[in-house]
Parts: structure tokens; C-alpha cells; sequence
């Protein structure tokens, strides 16, 4: 693996449930970046945190030779392009987004997609009272974008076709929180949705993935957390 020179030190802003920082995990470890991990508390953010996301002041942000760089797809696209691949080192250094420019445009799409429409789905399942109109819509909304993505998927390995991408490293993280869902709305992902669900057992065979993504009951209870502090009363 790399070991920056100090010039070149790398530390990723994060917090351990967070999918958007562990998709910047799952890329730098792709990628065979050696980098600092600093945990983050949004209850109690840091000075380091404020100032090196002022705008919204927010976890993942990476830090380069002292420069952040903010948004976790825009951080998975910098990395790509710091980090390109190495002619000897293919396996070890991955292009993360495809070289062809429409293919680029999709995965682009689709990462728009999951960002907008299943992190706000996600969230208003435990924000939303169980049993009320809205949260009945979220379920439905849940299992319509669940399916889009499986879709979208169809019968390949991987999003981008047979090779682990950036839509892959995109959306993976989420594959921790099907457990939540299935508590918070009531249906079995893998009844939904099968083929989704053997492409997240089939990314987490990879040991970036496998290392990063958090244990299911764990995010569970986190989601209950967020429920009973911040959810309907």
C-alpha cells in the first residue's frame, strides 16, 4: 500500500454509521491509499470539522496535503483522479468511473438517484410515526426505489457490468441499513428486491467492502437512536 509523504497526508473527516464516509472508505481502500481516520461527533462538532466544511458542516470530508475537499461524491471522484491506475498495478490502483463518457454520465445518474431518492426515503421511515399516512407512503416509496436500483442492476455482477465501480462503491453502504428498513417499514428486502441483495453479498466479498460496511444491528440501533431524538412524537 501507499505511505504518503507528509506533503501528500491524507485523512478522512467521518463518522463510523455514516454510508457517505464509508463509501469514501471503500474507494481509498480500493485505491491502496494509506490515510488517517478521524472519528467525528455531530453532536459536538470539531474546530477542525467547522473550518473545513463551512458551508455545511458536515461529515465526509477529505483532507489532502492539508486541502478538503467536501461532498462524498465529489470526494470519490477526486480520489479517482489523484489516484489513477497504475499500468503494473491494475488490481490494486481500479478505475472507480468508466471511461467512456455516456457510461460515466449514467453511473453519475444513478448516484444523483440514490442520494436523493433512497436517503430521503430511508430517513423518513424512522422520522416518520409508524402507522401514519406519510410513513405508509415512505415504505412504498422505499420498496419503488429498492426496485428502480434492481433494475437499473439487472442480470449483472455489478452496476457498471462485471467489474466493481463507482456506482458499486456508491451505493454498497446502504446494504447495512436493509436490515433497518425491513424493521422500520415491514417487508423483507430480499422478497423485494433478490437480485439487489445478491449483488450486496456479492460486493461484500471484496475486502474494502467487507472491512467498512457497518454491522447491520448496529445501524439498526443507531436508526432507533436517530427515531426516539429526532422522529414524530
Amino acid at each position: 500500500r501507499r505511505r504518503p509523504a507528509m506533503a501528500d497526508e491524507v485523512v478522512l473527516l467521518d463518522l463510523w454509521v455514516s454510508p457517505f464516509g464509508q463509501r469514501c472508505r471503500i474507494a481509498l481502500a480500493e485505491k491502496g491509499v494509506e490515510y488517517e481516520y478521524s472519528e467525528q461527533s455531530l453532536a459536538d462538532k470539531s474546530d477542525l470539522l467547522l473550518r473545513s466544511n463551512p458551508v455545511h458542516k458536515k461529515v465526509p470530508v477529505l483532507l489532502h496535503a492539508g486541502r478538503p475537499v467536501c461532498e462524498s461524491l465529489v470526494i470519490l471522484e477526486y480520489i479517482d483522479e489523484t489516484w489513477p491506475p497504475e499500468p503494473e498495478k491494475k488490481k490494486e490502483s481500479p478505475r472507480l468511473l468508466p471511461s467512456d463518457p455516456y457510461a460515466r454520465a449514467r453511473a453519475r445518474f444513478w448516484a444523483d438517484y440514490v442520494d436523493k431518492k433512497l436517503f430521503d426515503c430511508q430517513t423518513r421511515l424512522w422520522k416518520l410515526r409508524a402507522g401514519d399516512a406519510a410513513h405508509e407512503q415512505a415504505k412504498r416509496d422505499m420498496a419503488e426505489a429498492l426496485g428502480t436500483l434492481e433494475a437499473e442492476l439487472g442480470e449483472g455482477d455489478y452496476f457498471g457490468g462485471e467489474a466493481f465501480g463507482y456506482l458499486d462503491v456508491v451505493l454498497v453502504p446502504f446494504v447495512a441499513w436493509f436490515h433497518a428498513y425491513e424493521r422500520l417499514a415491514g417487508f423483507a428486502v430480499a422478497e423485494i428486491c433478490p437480485r439487489l441483495v445478491a449483488w450486496g453479498e456479492r460486493c461484500k466479498g471484496r475486502d474494502s467492502v467487507a472491512k467498512t460496511l457497518t454491522d447491520p444491528e448496529k445501524v439498526y440501533e443507531f436508526a432507533l437512536y436517530l427515531k426516539a431524538k429526532f422522529g414524530a412524537k
